[in-house]
């Protein structure tokens, strides 16, 4: 096995220098950049930067500081166009006209399936997008509330005295989130770990070398991926039998595959491979970011009592003017006007997803280059995260910048365009609870001070950010 592993490897590499002699797209020669080493191009120094403190600031603003806005790169494998800047934000994200589409990874593509909203464009990404909508949407998340609230209270009641790997508990809590809001599952129990497991595995496999072999990280995501599968087939042929009947987000699904088909109906029906292949996709999108949001928001909030106390101060007036013994309500959550400005401060400073990764699906001109069909263009969100002129003294954490209009297409915490993160209001709504009784029952210390970060396409502390918890 280690034989045909090491034989693989060399054909990997051995294709990749073929690529880079034979496949240099000519046209990209009068876009600047440099394509750096034979077969790596300039893959180690972006993904050492990728791991520093500062993320790929700074190997972005250095190529930007010699070949302006656009440059070209090769990396992780890619012929790549970088582009920052509110101009290009608009025209990447907007979509116009088809103009771009999604650009995953070959194991990303895999693994979630070739149904999944996020591999769809045109009419057929607008109807998925539309059928999933409403479940998500701040009404739809109502129903989900009462569980969300409680289990933030009871995670939180284990924390007193105790350390903490704030980045591991923010993902246990996100993933019982969303597994109960879409399949109903219980917070403890076999499924529940079944479902965890899984898709620790999932999760871990999406930049992974696209080897289908035993033994490496892409096999074992897409096995992982293929029980997740199982999981859901078992509960929706139950669902179907009228074993059980639930209010969650598979349920609405399953209605909508369920109904009689009449003319004009069609449209609303999912196969069962749109079912499973979106419910992962879910999933996927919503664990990973929501769960670092959470973190990188402790730990600013941490390094900034100015900004702590205000926030805690919100929070305890929201309790003080509560009836005595009574809990969070649904009108509070949506009353929380600071929280919403720390939300959007954390996503800004931490660029939870550095850059946006899109594929031209027509020619098309930016900034005076003419960028080809099929080219992988890369939209430099930290840059445009950290420009002085729509965000002065960038680097600091303030979240009162947000007390103003920002300029469209100078902030993309949750995206922007039809792609825009279609789980915005669960996002929004776990860490306004979670945070809510964060800043009622305790304060805490780091145990250590490390600013790098993981390896991964999201990034999170690399030390998981461990904490003392005491209570106020």
């Amino acid at each position: 096995m280690s034989i045909m592993l090491v034989a693989l490897v060399l054909l990997f590499v051995f294709s990749a220098l073929l690529l880079r002699i034979w496949g240099s797209p000519k046209a990209m020669e009068r876009i600047p950049g440099s394509l750096g080493w034979p077969i790596v191009g300039e893959s180690f120094s972006f993904i050492s930067e990728f791991s520093s403190p500062a993320g790929i600031f700074s190997f972005m603003y250095k190529r930007q500081q010699k070949y302006g806005k656009v440059f070209k790169s090769y990396v992780l494998g890619r012929y790549t166009i970088f582009m920052t800047g509110r101009e290009a934000s608009k025209i990447l994200l907007t979509g116009k006209d088809g103009l771009v589409s999604l650009n995953l990874f070959y194991t990303g593509k895999q693994v979630l399936g070739p149904t999944s909203l996020l591999q769809q464009t045109g009419e057929a990404h607008k109807r998925l997008r539309r059928l999933i909508a409403d479940p998500l949407s701040v009404d739809g998340l109502k129903k989900y509330f009462p569980f969300i609230n409680n289990l933030a209270v009871e995670m939180l009641d284990q924390w007193s005295g105790r350390k903490v790997l704030v980045l591991e508990e923010a993902s246990t809590f996100t993933l019982k989130v969303i597994g109960n809001m879409i399949m109903s599952l219980e917070p403890a129990g076999e499924e529940q770990e079944k479902f965890r497991a899984n898709f620790k595995i999932i999760s871990s496999c999406f930049a992974s070398l696209p080897f289908k072999i035993p033994g490496t990280a892409f096999y074992r995501g897409i096995k992982a991926r293929d029980r997740m599968y199982a999981m859901f087939d078992s509960t929706i042929a139950h669902r179907r039998k009228g074993e059980t009947f639930k209010q969650d987000f598979l349920e609405s699904l399953l209605k909508k595959h369920s109904k009689e088909v009449s003319e004009g109906e069609d449209d609303d029906k999912l196969t069962d491979a749109q079912l499973k292949d979106n419910i992962l996709s879910l999933l996927v999108a919503g664990h990973d970011t929501t769960t670092a949001a959470l973190t990188w928001l402790i730990k600013f909030l941490e390094e900034n009592p100015v900004a702590l106390e205000h926030l805690r101060e919100e929070h305890l007036t929201i309790q003080r003017n509560r009836e005595n013994g009574s809990s969070l309500t649904w009108s509070e959550v949506n009353n929380m006007p600071y929280t919403n400005k720390v939300i959007n401060e954390t996503l800004r400073r931490a660029t939870i997803l550095p850059w946006f990764s899109r594929k031209a699906a027509q020619d098309f001109d930016i900034d005076g280059y003419k960028i080809q069909k099929d080219w992988s263009v890369n939209l430099d969100v930290v840059s445009i995260h950290h420009d002085p002129e729509f965000f002065p003294n960038p680097h600091k954490f303030d979240p009162s910048r947000f007390s103003d209009p920002i300029k469209p297409y100078s902030f993309l915490g949750f995206g922007s365009g039809p792609r825009m993160c279609p789980g915005i209001n669960l996002a929004k709504l776990e860490i306004s609870v979670f945070i809510h009784h964060l800043m009622c029952r305790y304060k805490w210390k780091p145990l250590e001070k490390d600013d790098s970060v993981q390896p991964t396409l999201v990034r999170m502390p690399k030390n998981k950010y461990p904490i003392i918890v005491e209570r106020v």
